[in-house]
């Protein structure tokens, strides 16, 4: 299986999934995903309010940016 990061619907699954008392093992079933996968999302993204999928989509967002490798032009010539 591909690696593949999650979407924002996948996160609204996850959250909505979770407050059903879902197992992490079920909710990585019905996304073919790994559990470790969701574990590490929920540890990752869960605040003092919970797990909430659109700031964990935007906090997500921000680390894929910042570890952004932008390649100078000249270095390729």
């Amino acid at each position: 299986m591909s690696y593949t990061h999650l979407s924002l619907g996948e996160r609204y699954q996850i959250y909505a999934l979770k407050g059903a008392n879902h197992s992490i093992k079920f909710i990585a079933g019905e996304l073919n995903r790994s559990p470790s996968t969701i574990s590490r999302e929920i540890r990752r993204n869960e605040s003092q309010r919970g797990y909430r999928p659109k700031h964990a989509h935007t906090t997500a967002k921000a680390r894929r940016a910042n570890n952004a490798f932008t390649i100078v032009s000249n270095v390729w010539d």
